[in-house]
């Protein structure tokens, strides 16, 4: 059998983490009961992945068997105890801390508002990871009525759930509570493992400091500007440059904050420069041009310079088009950096580097190529007409595609023949963005065009149609889509009936109301959850959500299998491609259906061969999509199993077009990025190649991805 090198370390690294996690959650837990009738832990694991991933409270109890009369002469018998069944909000109760924590996790997936009154109850649990698993479990379901529970919990003597709860009330939305979480945050500000950390620290991070970054990033959530400034500045000055501080002045996106996010760019710490120049960028100061142009000549490393790149455009720094020109046209630069100066030089529209950007239409990436059309359009859309004539259809679709895109801005005199001319393409994916352009362009046979559409083979030429019907609203494009819907229902995805619901509700209750109910039965959970969202804006008053439960289909696997309740291994993936391999663990315990399905499709080869579709410098390489136009999957989707894991640099996330619609694509991200954490479900995180990560382009193909799973190569 090959082996892994260091194959014995590894397994046996990995098999002590996970026996660790299993020991240290009932170091304080009472053993559980014995008896002739005591339910194994196994059983009750078994119980609790099911409902959570069902999307119900409990099972159906199985009838009680019958009971044999006594008969003459014989001693009457015991009855039978009645049969065991699983039920969440029981668990919850149950004496092992093990079972208690991980049935409040899946009371938060569940995301049923009856589950905020138990879950409350357990914020006075003895066990202080049972009382952060249910404050993280209340802020998943999202409730407001669980605000008055969670504020006490605010000052709970263990500080990890005092910052789950801050945590919890930012994801709820708890506006009226932001004072107090303001005060968690000012308690902790002054912490010597906040005062302490460094720039960049991500990992290792004492509690008190993990207590006050959840709590600011609340404040953040909740827009609570005077809270967050009280705990983070003095003055105008940050307390700390830890990044956290600058990540939360930038997101909150409040002009208050632009001295000191001024003050974060210069010093240590790439990650918190990173985060200050987007905010500069963000709140469009254009007075920052001389802090931030210096930073596009790469010195402070990939993080940094792409913001810079990013807010030179957003704050129209003309001095930064020289050096941005340069960037561009410098081959043998990151590709990556080119790409985002080309982008910038496009939303500065100055013509000092027109020249080099006109020259870029014809470069070997075809993405490069889509950026250079986007942005010689918009630094000059005369000479790029002129351009565009002698241009020959690009050989590859996505630039076809963005074309289509191009031409909607452009007059119509000058755009509508090209794009009618391209509605005829031998590849399906740019139709869509051909038809977005046409309606763009305000055809007035748009309607026409979208209805002769609507029966298309393509299920994501039919989703656009379909969005566009609910834009344009033709005569008779109710009653389109509502056949659209019916048409799409032998598709393997859900997309193209998700978007004619979506398209339906916007004409508005008498038209949608009844094909959205039919919808609470679709055969794919992913469209019944849309549909419940949809009918719970038009028809406030119906039980949608528990109308809808519960999940259809067979399981995603053996609820009672031994690697998902219990593993042995953490096995590790890994990605192989032209740049250099990179290898991650996959979060077993906090994501088993998750990192089942990973499983699954890489040992059936479906990742191989498949190129980057999405790459977004500091932020998101993802994959996974086998169309090339994000709109590809496996045929099905999976639940969300939202964890308290965080997304840091090499995290592994499952991409979601909204809840519980993973499936195959995944992503991988470059820098910390807390608006996604309890968001997205992390499966895993990158223990080797990250720099592969950094290097990765879109358009680069995985050429094969294999599996470490503790026994040998699969």
């Amino acid at each position: 059998m090959s082996q892994h090198p260091s194959s014995t370390a590894r397994r046996c690294a990995s098999a002590v983490f996970v026996a660790t996690l299993l020991a240290t959650a009932c170091k304080t837990t009472p053993e559980p009961a014995k008896g002739p009738h005591a339910i194994p832990f196994e059983q009750k694991m078994a119980w609790i992945l099911e409902l959570e991933d069902r999307r119900i409270l409990r099972r159906e109890a199985p009838p009680a068997p019958p009971v044999e009369p006594v008969r003459r002469g014989r001693s009457p018998q015991a009855a039978p105890a009645p049969p065991a069944s699983g039920d969440l909000v029981v668990l919850i109760t149950d004496v092992d801390a093990r079972i208690r924590r991980r049935a409040a996790l899946a009371l938060g997936r569940v995301g049923l508002a009856e589950a905020v009154t138990p879950l409350s109850g357990l914020l006075s649990d003895t066990d202080a990871e049972v009382k952060q698993a249910a404050a993280f479990a209340l802020g998943v379901i999202g409730d407001a009525s669980a605000a008055p529970a969670l504020v006490p919990a605010l000052t709970d003597p263990a500080p990890m759930v005092r910052g789950r709860a801050a945590e919890a009330l930012g994801l709820i939305g708890a506006k009226d509570t932001a004072a107090a979480v303001g005060a968690l945050a000012a308690e902790y500000a002054h912490h010597p493992s906040v005062t302490g950390r460094q720039p960049d620290d991500e990992m290792s991070v004492p509690p008190e400091a993990e207590a006050f970054k959840l709590a600011i990033f609340a404040l953040v959530r909740l827009g609570a500007w005077e809270p967050l400034a009280a705990a983070v500045l003095e003055g105008d000055r940050p307390l700390t440059r830890w990044w956290p501080v600058a990540y939360a002045l930038q997101r909150i996106n409040d002009p208050r904050a632009l001295p000191a996010l001024r003050q974060l760019v210069d010093g240590q710490g790439k990650y918190t420069t990173a985060f200050a120049v987007r905010g500069l960028g963000a709140l469009k100061d254009s007075s920052a041009a001389p802090a931030i142009v210096p930073l596009l000549n790469g010195s402070r490393g990939l993080e940094v310079t792409v913001s810079a790149i990013r807010a030179a455009g957003q704050i129209g720094a003309e001095t930064a088009v020289e050096p941005l020109g340069r960037i561009a046209a410098d081959r043998k630069a990151d590709p990556n950096l080119r790409l985002e100066a080309v982008t910038a030089l496009g939303s500065l529209t100055g013509t000092g580097a027109l020249a080099v950007v006109q020259d870029l239409i014809t470069d070997p990436w075809p993405v490069l190529r889509i950026a250079a059309l986007r942005s010689s359009a918009a630094i000059d859309q005369e000479t790029f007409v002129v351009i565009l004539a002698s241009l020959d259809p690009d050989p590859h679709w996505t630039v076809r595609s963005a074309l289509a895109g191009v031409l909607g801005t452009l007059p119509a005199d000058i755009a509508v023949d090209r794009l009618r001319a391209m509605l005829a393409d031998e590849d399906k994916r740019v139709v869509p963005a051909v038809l977005r352009a046409l309606v763009r362009a305000k055809v007035p046979d748009a309607g026409d065009l979208l209805l002769a559409r609507a029966k298309d083979l393509d299920f994501s030429v039919r989703a656009v149609v379909s969005d566009l019907i609910g834009q344009v609203k033709p005569p008779g494009g109710a009653e389109a889509l509502r056949e659209a819907y019916k048409a799409a229902l032998p598709d393997l995805t859900y997309s193209a009936r998700t978007a004619a619901l979506d398209a339906l509700a916007s004409y508005g209750a008498g038209d949608a109301v009844e094909t959205l109910k039919t919808a609470l039965g679709d055969r794919e959970w992913a469209v019944r959850v849309r549909a419940a969202e949809l009918l719970d804006k038009l028809d406030p008053a119906g039980d949608h959500r528990r109308a809808m439960r519960p999940v259809p289909g067979p399981a995603p696997a053996a609820y009672a299998d031994k690697t998902l309740l219990a593993p042995d291994y953490s096995p590790h993936v890994f990605i192989e491609t032209a740049k250099g391999t990179i290898e991650f663990e996959l979060a077993v315990l906090d994501a088993p259906q998750t990192s089942r399905n990973f499983l699954t499709l890489a040992r059936k080869g479906f990742f191989n061969g498949l190129a980057v579709h999405r790459v977004v410098p500091n932020f998101v390489v993802q994959d996974g999509d086998s169309r090339g136009d994000g709109t590809g999957g496996p045929g099905y989707t999976i639940r969300d199993e939202l964890n308290e894991r965080r997304f840091v640099r090499g995290t592994v996330g499952m991409a979601l077009s909204w809840k519980d619609t993973g499936g195959s694509q995944f992503f991988i991200v470059h820098s910390p990025q807390p608006h996604l954490d309890a968001k997205y479900t992390v499966f895993g995180h990158v223990v080797a190649g990250m720099d592969v990560v950094d290097r990765i382009q879109q358009g680069d193909v995985i050429q094969r991805v294999r599996v470490w799973d503790g026994r040998g190569w699969q």
